[in-house]
């Protein structure tokens, strides 16, 4: 089971509980007070974090969770001198049980260097941090466009069905870069025309899914690492 939530001025927080375990994660932790707030209303017990990658609006809350919870924070191998109070690591392509849920973790530097996704195939569904957006991805702060090309390509060859989970609520802005440079693709204008009824309403545009993402993101439809490092620099140009 997943729960999404609102929180910071753009950030999305998430809940993956085990209703048979009772385990209960928070993927990233960029509120401390609102993933309390969100547990308690659910009548969940924080067990976990599982952390990204180190920015603060998503290790933020750790030390303060921890401290109250007595969690296990996890996190990905690469990036674990930069995330607080972790306490297990792992590495690309490991699988750890979380629960009735094998998680995946995967690889995905370029947004930082030790960046990771969570994919839990019971679920079809992936949490990706700001690796990749709904009709976006991250800014290259650490890693380059070969490792990001190399990152998203990697959740792009995830089953087509997969919910992705962003962490941000980027995608009008988003949608209006893609369009910039691909404005006659028809799935990209259906895109936008839902994304923006969604944001009117008040609601989240995410998750997304891989093959939307397929037919409408510039930079998951990139060919090459010239092509996708040519478009990063245009959207950070925008």
């Amino acid at each position: 089971m997943i729960h999404i939530f609102p929180c910071l001025s753009d950030n999305y927080g998430f809940l993956l509980h085990d209703p048979i375990s009772r385990l209960t994660a928070s993927i990233d932790s960029p509120d401390a007070t609102e993933i309390d707030k969100q547990c308690t209303d659910h009548g969940y017990t924080l067990t976990h974090i599982f952390n990204t990658h180190h920015h603060f609006d998503h290790v933020g809350g750790n030390l303060e969770l921890k401290q109250k919870h007595g969690l296990t924070i996890i996190g990905p191998k690469d990036d674990e001198a930069r995330i607080p109070g972790i306490d297990v690591t792992y590495a690309d392509g490991d699988i750890f049980k979380f629960g009735q849920f094998d998680i995946h973790m995967i690889a995905t530097p370029g947004h930082t260097k030790g960046h990771c996704a969570y994919y839990i195939p019971k679920l079809a569904s992936a949490f990706v941090g700001d690796t990749l957006f709904a009709l976006g991805c991250g800014r290259l702060f650490e890693g380059s466009a070969a490792q990001m090309f190399d990152s998203i390509g990697k959740l792009r060859a995830l089953p087509d069905a997969t919910k992705i989970y962003c962490a941000h609520e980027y995608t009008l802005a988003n949608g209006a870069f893609a369009l910039s440079v691909d404005p006659h693709n028809e799935d990209l204008q259906a895109y936008m025309e839902t994304a923006k009824d969604l944001r009117a309403q008040g609601q989240a545009t995410i998750p997304t899914n891989i093959a939307r993402e397929k037919s409408a993101n510039p930079f998951v439809r990139a060919k090459n690492a010239l092509e996708f490092a040519t478009l990063r620099q245009a959207k950070d140009n925008f």
